[in-house]
This record gives structure tokens, C-alpha cells and sequence, in this order.
């Protein structure tokens, strides 16, 4: 197992890192020590040659307390609020720690709006370039203060996963207040047990992963399991490990016993699809034939109207669906050539009967195997 573990981690330079809340907060407030000990820990990696974007949760947890909030806030306009007075204290904290070390650090607040856009998501690949190119520090947050359910994340274990395609990073270390995945809640039970490896994020995995959330996080396990699934499909490991443990990222670098690491995918997802895949959100969606599922599937070809039985949802040409078998099961996304009036005219015809019957033809697929992401 621990040839594994070396064999995966050999040749991992550039590093996702994610803290929870849990590690940031001690009783509600900043953990002061364990940004000193971060900022010396990330530093001496960086001499090492190592490069990181990390990805930092804390503002709302750092900002409450000077609301006057007797608990964490439930409501989206008190977490924007606790957020806009929290992101200062957290960003000031980094900054300081990190100035001791001679490292300079730069704000990078996200929305999934800004992901699931192209061309902001291209925007924000290329800034995320220059700062590492300038040997500067990503601290990337959720920008909390100005978000609303619809354009949410969810939390900043998938905005983490979504940074490994859009930095085209090497690892996925997720830093909690646990030492990795137990076979059962730990917190509740002493005979859980450590998972070190695991191959792929299926059912038998999520149905005894600890689902339980911290006072001050908004995600859990099972929202790491999905980071870690969703990083897989790009073909870089996820390691899970305990932020709270001195030293833990130099171990997890150095191939230790250390965590949970979760395998990559053989058969990785591009750039592109991974952004298809997780990114956007549909904006309807296609059922199609078993035939065509497996043409998509088993020989990666395109989308051909044929294989379309029937059309869901008010789209345009250029946007976002979901293809489903016909059991119900979601297989693949992708960019559509048509709209889905037209499509719904086309649909289960040949494609040379496209032009007649629409009056011009935009391609013989419905959706190109290039604007496809299968799942």
C-alpha cells in the first residue's frame, strides 16, 4: 500500500490545499497558532519546490462573533454580513504570518457563477497563473459577502475540486479536524477504523462515511468524498488528513502513512470536460436510447439525433444539458448544437435529415464528442 501511495504522490509539485473551518476556529474565534504554524509549514515546502493555492474557509466562523451572533448565523444575509466583517480579519491574518516568511499572499474570491461562465472561469485560470508565476500565494475563498443559493458552491470542498482543473494542479489535500475516512462516525464510536486507500468513491464508501458536520463548517465526509470523486475524474489524487496535526502536509508530500488518499482515474477527463462535468449547471435535458448510450460511452463518438428520445427543459444553441439512459441514470454533459425546439423536431431522425427538415443545418451532431463530458 505504500508503494501505491509513493507511485501516486511521485511527481506532485503543484498542491490544492483546502482548510476547513474546524482546523481555522478554536471556540468560535481565529486559531492563532495554527496560522503561524501553517504560513512556517508552506513556506518550507515552497523552498522544497513545491507551489500551492490554498483554499481557505473561516470568514463567516472569524466574523459572527463581532457581530454579536451567540451562534453561528443561519440565515444567507447574516453569513454575508459575518463574511464581510470576517474575510478582513482572516486575509490580515495570512498576510501577517505569511510577511514573517518573506511570502507574499493574494484574495481570490470565487462565485460558481464565475466557474460556471467560460470566459470569467478562463479569467480566473489565467490570474491564478500570474500570481504562481510571481511565486505569490492564492488564498481563494467563496466570495460569502455577495453570494446567494443560486450561484453558491456549496462549500469549499467542490470549490477546491473545481480548482484542480482550472489551476491544473497535481494533488487535492483536504485538511480537517480527522485523520482521514473511518469506516464509521470516529466522534461516536471507538472501534472506527482508518481507511488509507481508497480506490473509487462508490455506494459501499459513502454509506459508512461520517456525514456529520462541525459547528462552523458547511460541509462534512460526504462533501469530501464528492471533492475527492470529482478530482479522480481529472486524474489527480485526494488526500485527506488531520490540519490540526504539526507537520501533516510535509508527511502526506513525502508519501507517509498519512490520511486517506483517494486514487485517480486511469481514463481522465480533459480540462474542458471536467469543467462540462462539475461546472455548469444543466439548462435542460436529453434521454437518450441504449444505443446511443453506448455509442457515447464505449466508442466516445458524438451525439446524433437519432439517439434522442426526448427532449426536457427551454435551452439555446451553446448551452449546457444532461443526457440520461433510459433508466433515468445521468451518463454524460455536454454543449448542444440545437435548441431544444429544434431538437425535439429531430429527434430519433437520421442526420441527413436535418437541413430539410429545419430549414439549414448547424452539424450532424447534436452534441460534437468534443462538448461532451461523459460520467
Amino acid at each position: 500500500m505504500l508503494e501505491v501511495r509513493q507511485k501516486t504522490l511521485s511527481g506532485v509539485k503543484l498542491v490544492v490545499v483546502k482548510i476547513g473551518s474546524a482546523v481555522l476556529t478554536e471556540s468560535g474565534q481565529l486559531n492563532h497558532p495554527f496560522f503561524s504554524r501553517f504560513a512556517a509549514e508552506i513556506t518550507a515546502l515552497r523552498d522544497q519546490g513545491y507551489s500551492f493555492v490554498v483554499v481557505t474557509s473561516g470568514a463567516v466562523a472569524a466574523g459572527f462573533e463581532a457581530l454579536g451572533f451567540s451562534a453561528p448565523p443561519l440565515t444567507i444575509p447574516e453569513k454575508q454580513a459575518c463574511a464581510a466583517v470576517g474575510q478582513l480579519r482572516l486575509m490580515r491574518q495570512y498576510e501577517t504570518e505569511f510577511a514573517r516568511h518573506g511570502v507574499a499572499v493574494a484574495q481570490v474570491l470565487l462565485t460558481a457563477d464565475d466557474i460556471r461562465n467560460r470566459r470569467r472561469y478562463l479569467n480566473a485560470r489565467n490570474t491564478l497563473q500570474v500570481l504562481l508565476g510571481n511565486e505569490i500565494l492564492p488564498l481563494v475563498n467563496e466570495n460569502d459577502t455577495v453570494v446567494v443559493r443560486e450561484i453558491k458552491f456549496g462549500d469549499n470542498d467542490n470549490l477546491a475540486a473545481l480548482l484542480t482543473s482550472l489551476a491544473e494542479v497535481d494533488l487535492l489535500l483536504l485538511l480537517t479536524d480527522l485523520d482521514g475516512v473511518y469506516d464509521c462516525d470516529p466522534k461516536a464510536s471507538g472501534a472506527a477504523s482508518l481507511v488509507p486507500l481508497i480506490d473509487e468513491v462508490d455506494d459501499e464508501i459513502t454509506a459508512f462515511a461520517c456525514v456529520g458536520k462541525s459547528v462552523t463548517g458547511t460541509g462534512g465526509m460526504l462533501s469530501k468524498l464528492e471533492a475527492a470523486r470529482k478530482a479522480a475524474a481529472y486524474g489527480i489524487p485526494t488526500v485527506i488528513a488531520n490540519g490540526r496535526r504539526s507537520g501533516v502536509m510535509a508527511r502526506v508530500l513525502a508519501a507517509e502513512n498519512e490520511g486517506t488518499i483517494f486514487l485517480p482515474r486511469t481514463n481522465r477527463l480533459s480540462c474542458r470536460q471536467h469543467w462540462l462535468a462539475f461546472a455548469v449547471e444543466p439548462k435542460g435535458s436529453l434521454h437518450l436510447d441504449q444505443g446511443a448510450v453506448k455509442a457515447l460511452l464505449e466508442r466516445g463518438t458524438s451525439l446524433l439525433p437519432k439517439g434522442v428520445i426526448r427532449v426536457e427543459g427551454d435551452f439555446g444553441v451553446g448551452d449546457p444539458v444532461s443526457c440520461f439512459d433510459p433508466a433515468g441514470l445521468e451518463i454524460a454533459r455536454g454543449l448542444v448544437a440545437y435548441n431544444a425546439s429544434d431538437i425535439n423536431k429531430i429527434a430519433g431522425l437520421h442526420s441527413r435529415e436535418i437541413a430539410a427538415l429545419l430549414g439549414y443545418d448547424a452539424g450532424a451532431d447534436v452534441i460534437h464528442r468534443d462538448n461532451l463530458a461523459r460520467l
